[in-house]
């Protein structure tokens, strides 16, 4: 992205946008730099006054940093990490089993974050839910736990998720049981049982020190039960390991011995059973007691690395993971050799992911889940993108060999000018007529290549998050993972001001500015999970219901300056359009219900009530009240009617599901699990705002139309003293919000008293944004650039920036954090970009200027979506 690029005036890919904008990118960078200024792309380089000189390799190098350029690098990225990824599935395979017990890392808060895939932290509900499921089905869970102590710490800790809470006096009674029950496991300590026959649940841990001939019979007798889909965790060493004698006779009679586990394990994989062999456990040297001091980490390292090769090659599994997360908890040993209580914990959440996350699906657990099976609508919709894709390489042929045949070709002005320019600027000779490449290249503004580039980043869009080609990572929430990137984004913005041409209050220039700044703080918030702290949750949830807040401001703000000039019919369809076209794609191509893009649909539902109550006769404007002044009693009971209609919905709940329950509108409002409880809460939750945003528009326009402040020059709003009063009630507006934020600590509590109280700060914003003259006409051309695809920006950010929904980090980078987030975060940007600018070519082919042929372009979706609403039983 270059200066030039934000600097341009684009069509607003926001809904609600109001202000006509310029062409693009590169027609504003052209048209500034005309008599005084640098010119590139073959154009003269130095000012009015002085001699012409060629333009220097700095010159061509930034007249090449534009945002064509960045998609040609994030395609070639996208290439290079298919590729990547693709060799090492075909080296390691795409199990993500093997990954969840190979390696990972510690995140900043001490968790666990397995290498390319995310684990879903199993509370005791979660995971006899998954055992109920699985018990439903008549499936035997069964676990077995062999070895020394460490293996019974495990076990132990297992078992301790599994028991329910239990009430007073069956606590009481079940004491004395529980110390006879200790008293024998201190004198025997060689086995251990848990069962729970409801849940087909049997844990058993059998005490092993080394192998020997009882501990192989015991195995051949568990194969012998055929207890399928079990599994086995085994891990020892040797009786004499405190001795500190580990010679190489020892490490090759533990080898023997080792290699006499290999046939039974077999046997039990055979029975679709899982056998993970637990590597020993390092020590604090420093800290361990008399007993173990002649036990050295290099000793424990030979036997792991014997251990290693052994299994190598088998069915077992050599539980890597688990010693990572020893060794990163070293410190913490108790008595330096003893896992602390966290890893353990840890280690058993390794366990319920590997045995749970493909029954349960949950979004945030991609460990040894398989990829979600593709469904016919997937299909049909893929395969019309492909049928595109056919014609368009069809074209390009025929192209091809009608410039081989010699026939006159006829590129499209601007795309010829574009690529003459291209080529003087990178020192050649204009481009002739019948050029190879433009015979080659059809014309790029046509629907049809269009959706066929639209048919290639949805297929990308399926790959990241619908497959598991590329890894996945849980979100990691920290002060400084929260707080820097904002600081980078806002010291980016501050870099990037210049003059706007505007000097209005809230100009195309700002209202642009808003949207970008607001949806880049809230991609952060989604991207870092800070969602868990209360007061940024709050904010945030602020700046969304300013993004509808300003909704409210530009539609109203457009129907008041052009009355009933225009099709207003034709405006909302536009407006729909921008708004739904990729989200409806999208629930096509990755099989998401539409309510899972809960923004759009409450954007479009707050569209079609702004247009509902603004299309209501007698349509208000300035004109209309000037003519009559009665206007403005109508214009107060629309107003008062909008809010009275929302508060009928809101106080009874019943009614409000009554109608959005209602076939066939009902597959819009639910989630997958045929659920309206989030479409109610997101909607209760900025009820009011777009009724605020007109109600605030409607006073601010009438107070300008009585001269009550003068926004036409770059003066100050008001008088100094008036300013200063009204920058300190602002202010004040801002603290207030604020302060609650901090004071509230009920996330419930906190969301009620939002939606009332939600209009102070973002009135507050506008005052201090406004009220100097100074501020008013200066603008961020970063955020506004960000600002004019923000929409494209939310809805992208579900499927290749983020990953499994959302709830995780989408990983083309492994083991650089950083760096894969920005390699992630530019080619995110790009395809939204590029997702926005196809959206702009097929806008006016969707919904045409005449109202007629939109009701006929509508009513002929609708056909299409019959198919669509029978299979998903909305008739």
């Amino acid at each position: 992205m270059e200066l030039r690029d934000l600097r341009a005036g684009g069509n607003d890919g926001v809904p609600g946008g109001g202000g006509p904008g310029g062409a693009g990118a590169g027609a504003a960078a052209g048209a500034a730099g005309g008599a005084s200024g640098p010119e590139f792309g073959g154009i003269c380089i130095g000012g009015t006054g002085g001699g012409q000189r060629l333009p220097t390799k700095a010159d061509l190098f930034i007249e090449q940093l534009n945002a064509t350029n960045a998609k040609k690098v994030a395609l070639l990225l996208v290439l290079g990490f298919i590729v990547y990824h693709g060799l090492l599935n075909w080296n390691y395979g795409s199990d993500s089993c093997q990954w969840l017990l190979s390696k990972g890392r510690f995140k900043g808060d001490n968790e666990w974050q397995p290498y390319g895939c995310m684990v879903h932290k199993y509370s005791l509900t979660d995971t006899r839910r998954c055992l109920r499921y699985l018990a439903f089905f008549d499936n035997k869970n069964n676990f077995v736990f062999i070895g020394d102590d460490s293996v019974r710490l495990l076990y132990e800790r297992f078992v301790e998720q599994l028991r329910l809470p239990l009430a007073a006096d069956e606590l009481a009674a079940q004491q004395p049981e529980q110390q006879d029950d200790d008293n024998n496991a201190s004198v025997a300590d060689s086995s251990a049982r848990f069962e729970d026959k409801k849940l087909h649940m049997l844990a058993q841990y059998i005490r092993a020190e080394e192998v020997n001939p009882a501990l192989v019979e015991r195995l051949y007798h568990l194969e012998a039960e055929k207890q399928l889909s079990s599994v086995y965790v085994v891990g020892f060493t040797y009786s004499g390991l405190l001795a500190g004698n580990t010679t190489e006779d020892v490490l090759r009679q533990y080898a023997a011995n080792l290699t006499l586990l290999v046939a039974p394990f077999h046997r039990l994989v055979a029975q679709t059973s899982r056998v993970l062999w637990k590597l020993a456990d390092r020590v604090d040297e420093e800290k361990l007691p008399a007993s173990w001091k002649l036990l050295q980490n290099e000793h424990i390292d030979r036997l792991n690395h014997v251990a290693r090769g052994v299994f190598r090659y088998t069915e077992a599994s050599v539980w890597e993971s688990a010693w990572h997360i020893a060794n990163g908890l070293l410190d913490n040993a108790v008595d330096g050799h003893q896992l602390c209580a966290h890893g353990q914990r840890l280690e058993v959440q390794l366990l319920w992911n590997m045995y749970c996350n493909d029954y349960m699906n949950y979004n945030d657990g991609t460990c040894c889940s398989s990829s979600e099976p593709h469904t016919t609508l997937q299909i049909v919709a893929y395969a019309m993108f492909g049928v595109c894709m056919a014609l368009v390489c069809g074209m390009c042929l025929r192209r091809w060999v009608l410039h081989l045949r010699g026939h006159t070709l006829y590129v499209p002005l601007q795309q010829h000018q574009s690529h003459s320019q291209q080529q003087e600027g990178g020192g050649r000779t204009r481009g002739a007529p019948g050029n190879a490449l433009s015979a080659l290249i059809t014309d790029y503004g046509t629907p049809m290549v269009a959706l066929s580039l639209l048919g290639l980043i949805l297929a990308y869009f399926y790959l990241c998050d619908r497959t598991n080609f590329f890894m996945k990572e849980n979100k990691y929430y920290s002060e400084y993972s929260f707080w820097i990137p904002v600081g980078y984004v806002f010291a980016l913005g501050l870099f990037f001001t210049e003059d706007s041409r505007f000097t209005k209050v809230l100009n195309r220039d700002q209202t642009d500015e808003l949207r970008g700044w607001i949806l880049l703080v809230v991609l952060i918030y989604y991207m870092t999970g800070a969602q868990r702290v209360l007061p940024i949750h709050m904010h945030i949830k602020l700046l969304i219901s300013g993004y509808f807040f300003l909704t409210g401001y530009t539609h109203f703000t457009h129907l008041w300056h052009t009355g009933s000039s225009g099709s207003l019919f034709v405006r909302f369809f536009q407006a729909m359009f921008r708004a739904n076209f990729l989200s409806v794609l999208l629930c096509f191509c990755m099989n998401r219900p539409y309510q899972f893009y809960y923004f759009v649909p409450l954007l479009s539902f707050w569209l079609c009530v702004v247009y509902f109550v603004l299309a209501l006769p007698p349509r208000i404007s300035s004109a209309s009240v000037d003519a009559n002044p009665l206007h403005y009693l109508y214009l107060v009971c629309k107003c008062i009617g909008c809010l009275g209609g929302i508060t009928v919905l809101f106080m009874s709940e019943v009614f409000f599901e009554r109608i959005f329950v209602t076939r066939p509108w009902k597959a819009l409002f639910v989630t997958t699990d045929d659920d309206l409880h989030e479409w109610w809460h997101q909607w209760k939750l900025d009820r009011y705002t777009v009724a605020f945003g007109m109600i605030y528009a409607a006073c601010f326009h009438i107070a300008q139309k009585y001269n009550v402040f003068d926004d036409n020059n770059h003066g100050n709003l008001f008088s100094r003293r008036t300013s200063i009063s009204v920058t300190l009630l602002a202010l004040l507006g801002v603290g207030v919000y604020t302060a609650f934020s901090f004071l509230c600590r009920n996330v419930q509590n906190c969301e009620e008293i939002h939606s009332y109280i939600l209009f102070i700060p973002i009135v507050g914003y506008v005052v201090l944004r406004n009220i100097s003259g100074i501020l008013r006409t200066r603008y961020s051309a970063f955020f506004a650039w960000f600002g004019r695809i923000s929409l494209e920006l939310f809805v992208c950010q579900y499927h290749i920036w983020l990953a499994a929904d959302r709830h995780g980090v989408l990983v083309l980078l492994p083991g650089s954090p950083t760096l894969n987030m920005i390699i992630t975060s530019f080619i995110f940007v790009c395809a939204s970009h590029e997702v926005h600018r196809l959206t702009q070519i097929i806008l006016p082919y969707a919904v045409p200027n005449d109202w007629r042929l939109v009701m006929r372009n509508f009513v002929i979706f609708l056909i299409v979506l019959i198919p669509v609403a029978r299979s998903d039983g909305m008739f």
